[in-house]
């Protein structure tokens, strides 16, 4: 068995659903990292814009794997690490996590994130910033219509990060309180 044979397996056991996981809240779990993954990917040629400096570069790549990594945490909400500390954490490897915290940071984010986008969206399509302001018209959705609508194909999924959250943190709750009907 090649290195990457064995690499592969420990991915697919510590990623796997534990047991009582409904099939909707797995594949919601699953889908979360991609509907963040698009506007990494929109913004990281942005990183590599003339007149973007170092720090601006930094910051806009690590804003893309930040987000990505944060929606990848919901994956733990139907996988063991999100019932049990993995073993190399040290004090805490194999203990059982308590289930508030994880549902409270899961609950706390599907509402900020729902808010976030709805608001941002609504704000975008009445034509003003979140301060109020017009688009500045190098805004995406000021430009050319190609322009916009790669923009709203990145963008929109954003839109179902906060309910998708929600509705697996609530399976997540039912399951981890015994409750659930699978």
């Amino acid at each position: 068995m090649t290195t990457s044979d064995r690499l592969a397996g420990a991915w697919r056991s510590a990623h796997a659903p534990v047991a009582g996981v409904p099939r909707w809240a797995r594949v919601a779990a699953y889908l979360i990292p991609f509907t963040v993954l698009p506007s990494g990917l929109w913004r990281l040629p942005v990183a590599f814009r003339d007149g973007i400096g170092f720090d601006g570069r930094v910051y806009v790549v690590c804003l893309s794997i930040v987000a990505e990594l944060i929606a990848f945490t919901a994956v733990g909400l139907v996988a063991g690490w999100g019932e049990r500390f993995p073993r190399w954490i040290p004090w805490l490897g194999g203990r059982r996590v308590p289930t508030p915290a994880a549902l409270i940071p899961a609950t706390l984010g599907a509402t900020v994130l729902t808010v976030l986008w709805t608001a941002a969206f609504a704000r975008i399509f009445a034509g003003v910033t979140m301060r109020g302001t017009p688009l500045p018209p190098d805004f995406p959705t000021q430009g050319g219509a190609w322009e916009a609508r790669i923009f709203y194909a990145c963008y929109l999924p954003l839109l179902l990060w906060g309910p998708l959250l929600a509705a697996v943190a609530y399976a997540y709750h039912r399951r981890r309180r015994g409750r659930y009907d699978t």
